[in-house]
């Protein structure tokens, strides 16, 4: 049976985190790349990001295509702007059905290496800014009858890194975090799962896209032979959006290009 990718999302009120545009044209990055998907699919979609002129970017994209969209200028590790940005959802649309956690930062350093203070940016923005945002949009689902949260971690968040101390210790505590709540929700019917992408094509992975020897590496790590483009993670999320994936909670939706399965 063929889907209507026009209708799958057509019930639904989803927030995405980090929706602003951070590069230009199609390089897009995968908050982007997913909030144009969802308002593809019919979702009325609240564009959350702490950068109003990125965000207006990927509004006029979305508006440009006949979607609806709005923006909501917030930090995700704030409670205030966390509690803000699922009260206007609500306000502005009825309900709130979907909440995406997309926002992330990366970096390098080991155990021994990497500096205390990014240490705990990271843990902010990658770990707490999950449980803030889980904590009040998880009400208004309820008030809805459920909803479908969708945690963005990594591979990292699967096999360790020697390079990485700080992102992989965040994306690993996510994919446990989403298990607990989605253990916890699912008798209020709200289903709870993460997505762990591979190497993609974003502007966050810039050094890589601008160094010819990385980017080697990265398509010869991977069976596929290759990396990804964003808009291969974001179908992904769509399907655990939609009604698609109903007895799906607290899974890792692995999207790596068979990375992790060697």
């Amino acid at each position: 049976m063929m889907l209507d990718q026009r209708t799958r999302l057509s019930d639904k009120v989803a927030i995405v985190t980090g929706a602003g545009a951070t590069g230009s044209g199609d390089f897009v990055g995968i908050g982007q790349a997913i909030s144009i998907l969802f308002a593809r699919a019919g979702a009325k979609v609240l564009l959350a990001d702490r950068d109003q002129a990125n965000t207006e970017t990927t509004l006029a994209t979305i508006k440009g295509k006949g979607g609806e969209a709005s923006v909501f200028v917030g930090d995700v590790t704030i409670n205030a702007d966390c509690r803000g940005m699922a009260d206007a959802a609500v306000a502005r649309y009825g309900r709130l059905n979907v909440l995406v956690n997309n926002v992330g930062i990366s970096g390098t350093g080991s155990v021994t290496d990497v500096d205390e203070e990014f240490w705990d940016t990271v843990i902010d923005v990658n770990l707490k800014s999950v449980m803030l945002t889980s904590k009040f949009a998880i009400p208004r689902m309820i008030e809805d009858g459920g909803g479908s949260i969708i945690n963005l971690s990594s591979v990292a968040g699967l096999i360790g890194s020697a390079r990485a101390a700080a992102y992989g210790a965040t994306k690993g505590a996510v994919r446990i975090f989403t298990k607990s709540a989605a253990v916890q929700y699912a008798k209020e019917n709200i289903r709870v799962n993460s997505v762990h992408p591979g190497s993609i094509d974003t502007p966050m992975a810039g050094d890589r896209l601008n160094d010819p020897g990385l980017q080697r590496q990265a398509n010869e790590r991977t069976p596929l032979g290759r990396t990804a483009h964003p808009d291969e993670v974001a179908y992904g999320v769509l399907f655990l959006a939609s009604d698609e994936s109903s007895f799906m909670t607290g899974s890792e939706l692995v999207i790596d290009g068979g990375a992790t399965a060697q």
